[in-house]
């Protein structure tokens, strides 16, 4: 038997390798940004590359962490591609001091704003209004990107509510922090000069309305950009910039001198002991989570890889056992953890329950530790693995729904700061119980198992599948048994694709596809940095972006 567990962990993990393996050639391919022509371009010219940027910008040797490296995905190929969206948002600690920095990708169509810039940036800003944590932006950009105007310049969510963001920001004191180092042009002015401070450089950094050609076109004006917005003009003439540098370094360096004269101390003061690594290698993840995500496998032996000393204290253990509750320290930090558990177990009815699946005594105690947590104002964090809540008549009978408000309704009005990780399937209402993206989770990551969708594939192939037929029946058409699977494979084909983890993180409904190794490190970073924010005066309906 012991033989035959270490055979499977062993596929287990071979088959979690291989995964991580496309992921890392994946991530390696999108760093090159719009190629290595292009870089090397911006090199030739005394410009440092945006990840260059970010890598003297942050303490060297100091843990950061990408959010968004994903955004934009297989997204656009019918415009060349955004890589990243074409800029690169970054988490991590300048002069000692937990930040988030943004920096446009000028080698991806000279930085210029795709739709999925706009909500990159957004994303961005409300990590900083959501924890109370500087933001520095390095601005390259060629401003919006003109084919898609549409769907980037007049709506709610598109690229004004950026400059709505700044002055939010400012209000309520949070240092921002903006370097001028390429071209900055049109309504994308309004962000460097929103922010607190200023910095350009001489040369390579220009700002203004409307460049020459425009002015040109419009009151038939001749001048080049350096006269019209360069270093110059802006430090000695305008005023209108704070900081002339003479190079990418001198100016980051700067920045850094900046943020090490911010006063910014955490407010929050979590209950936190010495941190102790888990007793379970990390590595053993690979090993427990199984090849195919549907069959069952112990969440509460993956939770013992992530805490501190591997130690969970089990809220009614014996009750609604389809969902984990638990205490625990993470970094120190004492924590909640509301976690899907996929074995097969049996209820205190004497009923068999099936692991993902959340029931009414597991909604019912799941709300009940949530609302306990913000009792004792320690942080949340939701592992998923869920297909959903029970269905069928004993379910609806037993008021299904009832419960599962109660839980959605708990974890909405939670003001402790939420963390969410998901880790296998993540379908339906089971995605918002547990603190999914529209829940406000500080952070939203996912593992390469991740899959995000209303049902399962082939649930939702099938219920596709019959809609067609019964349409085609209607109309007196028919299909053959060939051709039903071929349509279904079709539908499920193009199903899967798009409840795939790189489908999610290319549209930024997870900030990041992670290796399940570094979760813990993730989760130590997000709680350090809601430690800045007064969570009792945060209300997650408030801050949106």
């Amino acid at each position: 038997m012991q033989m035959k567990e270490n055979v499977q962990q062993n596929l287990n993990e071979d088959h979690y390798k291989l995964l991580l393996s496309k992921l890392g050639k994946t991530v390696a391919k999108i760093e090159e940004g719009g190629g290595l022509k292009k870089l090397e371009a911006q090199r030739a010219d005394g410009k440092l590359t945006a990840r260059e940027r970010l890598e003297h910008l942050f303490d060297h040797g100091s843990p950061r962490f990408e959010i968004g490296a994903l955004a934009g995905f297989e997204m656009y190929e019918e415009h060349g591609g955004c890589p990243a969206g074409g800029v690169i948002v970054m988490l991590g600690f300048i002069r000692s001091k937990l930040c988030i920095a943004v920096a446009n990708d000028a080698s991806v169509k000279a930085g210029a704003w795709f739709p999925i810039t706009g909500k990159k940036n957004l994303r961005a800003q409300e990590i900083a209004l959501e924890n109370r944590i500087p933001i520095v932006y390095l601005v390259d950009s060629a401003g919006v990107y003109l084919p898609l105007q549409d769907e980037i310049f007049p709506d709610k969510e598109n690229f004004g509510r950026i400059f709505r963001n700044n002055a939010i920001l400012s209000s309520r004191g949070i240092p921002q922090i903006a370097a001028i180092m390429g071209s900055c042009v049109a309504g994308g002015a309004y962000l460097p000069i929103m922010s607190d401070e200023a910095l350009i450089v001489e040369k390579t950094g220009s700002i203004f309305l409307a460049g020459p050609y425009l002015v040109r076109a419009a009151i038939g004006e001749q001048v080049d950009a350096e006269t019209l917005g360069g270093a110059s003009t802006h430090c000695e003439i305008s005023g209108v910039t704070d900081y002339k540098m003479k190079s990418d370094v001198a100016c980051i360096e700067t920045i850094r001198d900046l943020i090490d004269k911010v006063n910014v101390e955490p407010v929050v003061r979590f209950d936190w002991r010495e941190s102790l690594p888990p007793k379970r290698e990390a590595a053993s993840m690979l090993k427990l989570f199984p090849v195919d995500g549907q069959k069952p496998y112990s969440m509460s032996e993956i939770l013992e890889c992530i805490v501190d000393g591997s130690e969970l204290l089990w809220y009614k253990e014996h009750y609604g056992k389809t969902l984990l509750c638990a205490y625990a320290r993470i970094g120190g930090y004492a924590v909640g953890i509301v976690a899907n558990d996929r074995r097969i177990v049996k209820s205190g009815k004497g009923e068999m329950q099936m692991g993902g699946v959340i029931y009414s005594d597991s909604a019912d105690k799941a709300a009940r530790f949530v609302m306990n947590c913000n009792q004792k104002r320690i942080p949340l964090i939701f592992f998923h693995d869920v297909t959903g809540f029970m269905v069928g008549t004993r379910s609806e009978h037993g008021g299904i729904i009832k419960d599962g408000a109660k839980m959605v309704n708990a974890v909405a009005n939670s003001t402790v700061p939420k963390f969410t990780v998901i880790v296998g399937n993540s379908y339906g209402a089971g995605n918002y119980a547990m603190c999914g993206k529209a829940y406000d989770p500080r952070l939203i990551l996912a593992w390469p198992s991740a899959k995000i969708a209303v049902m399962g594939g082939s649930q939702a192939a099938n219920v596709l599948l019959q809609i067609q037929l019964s349409s085609m029946k209607s109309k007196g058409k028919s299909l053959t048994p060939e051709e039903e699977k071929t349509l279904f494979d079709q539908i499920n084909d193009k199903y899967n694709h798009q409840t795939s983890p790189y489908y999610a993180a290319a549209r930024l409904w997870v900030d990041a596809i992670i290796d399940p190794r570094q979760t813990r490190d993730w989760l130590i970073m997000g709680i350090q940095a809601s430690s800045f924010a007064d969570i009792s005066k945060f209300n997650p309906g408030v801050i949106q972006t």
